[in-house]
């Protein structure tokens, strides 16, 4: 991991607007003209969207999801940009750091996959071209969901005052680039060149699928979410890893002290129908019951600076299967990718993290499957910045409403780019 220590500065050669170039780092003949350039390119995308600390996407989403929804809580208000996230409605402004990181650092990202993407031909060696190809994809769909996360509208391309395109559009073409690279994988499998000098840990094929599976949910594409939640190889890991030098942004900022934030509590901040079951199993995998003075309540992936971050869930494949069945009313079908996450056991799950549940015995209508579904998201799923698109999508109450389980819809957008780009939208009003 030490490589990617040194290859941020890279990653600055593209994004929406001047303001992100610096002309300080290598041109862009200089790296992406060969197969080594955009192998380095590609581990640097790596860096951007995982690592850095504060700067990172995973820490500011992470961040942005959870204090929006009462899934994290604020230990230290001396912390005013995740502090006015907590408090949400007009406490965000477009001056807030938080938001504008995950606004950044992403176009960053998507700025350079499409860059390493425009340049794949230059790789002679199909099988590291293949390679190089569905690494990029990935981040790129990573950068653009994490967008479509957060933010009514966004740029799909670089240039001085791109045009933003609506979110469902930034999904489509997510999944579009991560199809076209998941069938040159299966045409071309990767070469032992492109292995050797990659940042080891994201298993590309079951990433690609996994991704496909999870913008097609969010965008309503079920079908087609179903069918690539079911390519996925449960048993595989797919991880974002760490070290000393290149940290675990979560443990580092926030998990591994009691200065940020931690779980809002031991019921993740749930009441009433979306509580959890005391007997869940994987309560304790994601938090301590009883911390000491000293003790971040916050475990699940976030346990250490080398603690490596799942790119996607086992559980999360079974629960997209799940739901996108029940929204077609296809209940038997929803049911049984359930239980498998009800039942599922610590020691049945490549990371540990099992319900160990009944298998459920509610009512059988789609309103209810529904609701189950939520609670499981919001569990398995726990602290990796999903819970506000999910609150959107299962049409909880939202910002100024009665019980409002989240307290803005989505986020202004950030004053970099409203002062750099001219067809910056008008900010949403909740």
């Amino acid at each position: 991991m030490k490589k990617l220590f040194f290859l941020a500065a890279l990653l600055s050669l593209g994004a929406c607007n001047k303001e992100y170039q610096n002309p300080s780092t290598a041109s862009q003949t200089q790296v992406v003209t060969s197969s080594d350039g955009l192998i380095t390119l590609c581990n640097g995308l790596q860096y951007r969207y995982s690592a850095g600390g504060l700067l990172s996407v995973v820490y500011n989403a992470t961040a942005l999801g959870g204090l929006s929804t009462r899934e994290l809580a604020i230990l230290n208000v001396g912390n005013i940009e995740e502090y006015n996230v907590s408090l949400g409605g007009g406490s965000v402004n477009n001056s807030n750091g938080v938001v504008r990181n995950v606004w950044t650092q992403s176009q960053l990202v998507r700025a350079n996959a499409d860059l390493i993407l425009a340049n794949a031909g230059n790789a002679p060696d199909a099988g590291t071209r293949s390679g190089i190809v569905a690494y990029a994809s990935i981040f790129r769909a990573l950068a653009l969901g994490t967008l479509a996360q957060f933010f009514e509208q966004a740029p799909l391309a670089t240039g001085d005052n791109a045009a933003f395109v609506p979110r469902a559009q930034l999904l489509a073409s997510a999944v579009t680039q991560l199809e076209a690279a998941a069938t040159q994988l299966a045409a071309t499998p990767v070469s032992a060149d492109f292995t050797s000098k990659i940042v080891p840990g994201i298993d590309l094929s079951n990433t690609l699928q996994a991704l496909i599976a999870r913008y097609s949910l969010e965008a309503g594409n079920y079908d087609k979410a179903i069918r690539a939640a079911g390519q996925v190889d449960l048993t595989k890991k797919s991880v974002f890893n760490f070290d000393d030098n290149t940290r675990n942004p979560i443990f580092e900022v926030a998990f591994g002290n009691r200065n940020v934030f931690e779980p809002t509590d031991y019921s993740l901040g749930l009441t009433g129908t979306l509580a959890p079951n005391p007997a869940d199993q994987r309560l304790p995998f994601l938090m301590r019951a009883t911390p000491t003075a000293t003790q971040n309540r916050g475990l699940a992936f976030y346990t250490a600076n080398s603690a490596p971050i799942p790119v996607y869930l086992p559980g999360e494949m079974l629960l997209i299967r799940a739901e996108a069945n029940a929204r077609q009313n296809n209940l038997p079908f929803a049911l049984l990718a359930l239980n498998q996450v009800l039942t599922k056991t610590p020691a049945q799950d490549i990371y540990g993290l099992g319900a160990a549940l009944p298998a459920y015995a509610g009512a059988v209508t789609q309103d209810a499957i529904l609701l189950e579904i939520l609670r499981n998201r919001t569990i398995e799923l726990a602290f990796q910045g999903f819970r506000l698109s999910d609150s959107r999508r299962f049409g909880r109450p939202g910002a100024g409403a009665t019980g409002a389980e989240r307290n803005r819809n989505f986020y202004p957008y950030p004053r970099t780019e409203r002062e750099n780009n001219s067809s910056t939208p008008a900010d949403p009003t909740n």
